[in-house]
């Protein structure tokens, strides 16, 4: 046993970066316990717990570790088997370049296009409640969308003009992911941090069935369900003005 005390995380549902940490416990073999945050509660509790507003959040004992990638990291000093970052030290590199961009950039695209497709269409909300450990009624959910939706666009700056860039910038985006499947960073045989980081993103993304086609039949997309093929959540398409999608 690796600590005397069961880890417990603390997630978001639906959250891509909890998604990313809850697969790398499960490739680790790591037994943990789970608080689920409604939205957008956990920015104020997890502040008082971590000191940073963000989910995920992992307590090893008295130890306190906030952030998808530090997560990552202190998983494999726990249990260097299997590896989520390579012990090849330049296949090393370019997995640790790829998990700081996934974090860094291609988190928040998901994150702002998810949110503004919801605030357009809160009554694709319960259908992200899916599988959550703090079931409410789909009207509840309904209701309150508009709500939480206005929230997190201000928390993450998801005005309708970043959410046009985002798109705009999505296909060169993909392009890189598929880049680097391409080049064997990820991928392999063997998932990775930046798989896992990276897959999250891409798997949160195919639920807006308007961003789906620039996605479809990219290696992206089946990294993506490869790593988390049951994923909750769908914003019908007709929700995000044809005029911001880019042709596929």
């Amino acid at each position: 046993m690796l600590h005397a005390v069961t880890p417990r995380l603390y997630v978001v549902h639906g959250s891509h970066p909890c998604a990313a940490v809850e697969r790398a416990l499960e490739l680790k073999g790591i037994s943990y316990d789970v608080t689920e945050w409604p939205p957008p509660m956990q920015v104020p509790l997890q502040r008082l717990l971590f000191g940073a507003r963000t989910v995920p959040g992992l307590q090893l004992d008295g130890e306190r570790i906030s952030g998808s990638r530090a997560i990552m990291r202190r998983l494999d000093a726990l249990a260097p088997e299997p590896p989520l970052y390579p012990v090849e030290p330049e296949l090393r590199s370019r997995v640790e370049e790829a998990d700081r961009w996934g974090e860094e950039v291609f988190q928040n695209v998901a994150r702002r296009l998810t949110w503004t497709a919801l605030a357009r269409n809160p009554a694709a909300g319960p259908s992200y409640s899916v599988g959550s450990r703090l079931p409410l009624p789909d009207p509840v959910v309904r209701l309150s969308m508009p709500l939480i939706a206005r929230v997190e666009i201000a928390r993450h700056d998801a005005t309708d003009e970043a959410a046009r860039a985002d798109l705009l910038a999505l296909p060169g985006h993909l392009d890189l992911v598929d880049g680097g499947i391409g080049a064997g960073t990820l991928g392999g045989q063997q998932p990775n941090a930046a798989d896992l980081q990276i897959g999250s993103t891409v798997r949160l993304l195919l639920t807006l069935a308007d961003v789906r086609p620039l996605i479809e039949g990219r290696p992206a997309a089946e990294l993506a369900r490869r790593h988390f093929p049951d994923w909750p959540g769908e914003v019908p398409a007709g929700t995000l003005p044809a005029g911001w999608i880019p042709t596929p």
